[in-house]
Formats: structure tokens, sequence, C-alpha cells
């Protein structure tokens, strides 16, 4: 990992999540369920594959998610939320929840976002243990 340029926490959290397709990747695989290369490729960003290759390896390196095997398909892995990752939930709603507010987006998704926010702690905390449930299992195998 290369040298932080500072220890700012907000240039800190930049080095991790500065692009677009980092938030991206993390909300396919929080509020999505997408877990395979393919599914993250076919999201309505269409992001490039060498693109999501690069972005899913860093996020791996910084802790935010984990590679395994596929259990019934070796040749395919599955991407899973580590804690670190699961920890960003909050974030990741009150990010959508100020796009619901300050710019366009789809009916569905600001229903959606509304959902999330309006179930509060208690919503979260559910979705957080099911994420955590899941990096459990994989963690085993």
């Amino acid at each position: 990992m290369k040298k932080s340029r500072s220890y700012c926490p907000m240039n800190q959290a930049l080095e991790v999540f500065g692009d677009k397709w980092t938030l991206l990747i993390i909300r396919d695989i929080m509020f999505d369920g997408k877990r395979y290369f393919r599914e993250m490729l076919s999201s309505d960003e269409k992001i490039a594959s060498n693109i999501l290759t690069d972005r899913l390896n860093k996020l791996e390196e910084f802790g935010i998610l984990m590679k395994t095997k596929d259990a019934h398909h070796k040749q395919k892995n599955v991407y899973s939320l580590t804690e670190r990752g699961i920890d960003l939930m909050p974030v990741m709603i009150e990010i959508a929840n100020w796009s619901t507010k300050h710019r366009e987006v789809s009916e569905k998704d600001r229903i959606h976002v509304g959902e999330l926010v309006a179930g509060g702690k208690k919503l979260q905390d559910k979705m957080q243990g099911e994420l955590r449930e899941e990096l459990a299992s994989v963690s085993k195998k």
C-alpha cells in the first residue's frame, strides 16, 4: 500500500473512496446482493471490466471486502463485505438520502432510500446482521 498524502481523516477516507466506482461496488454488494464479478459488471452504470477488477482488488487490499472461491463453481469468486465494509452502511444510507434531497433520482430509488431512512437503526442493525451472518459463513470456508 502506498504512503498517504496526509493523515487528515477526510483525506484518509478519500484515498479509499475517492472515485465514483468504489462506492457503487459497495452499494451493489450491500444493498443489491451482488456477489459475483459478472453481476457487478452488469450494473446500470456500466463499469469497464478492468476498472471493476482494479477497484475490487483495492477494496480487498483496504479490508473492505473479501474474495473467496465459490463452493459450487471453483472458477468463480464470491465477494463479501468485511466488518469494515459492513460498518459503512449508515454512511451509504446518508449519502443516498442526501441525493434524494438534492439530486435527481428515480422514484423507485427515492422510495427505497426513504424506507431505509424510516427504518432507522433497527432496520440497519437487521441488514448489517444479515451481512455479518454471510461474512461468518464465507469466513469458515
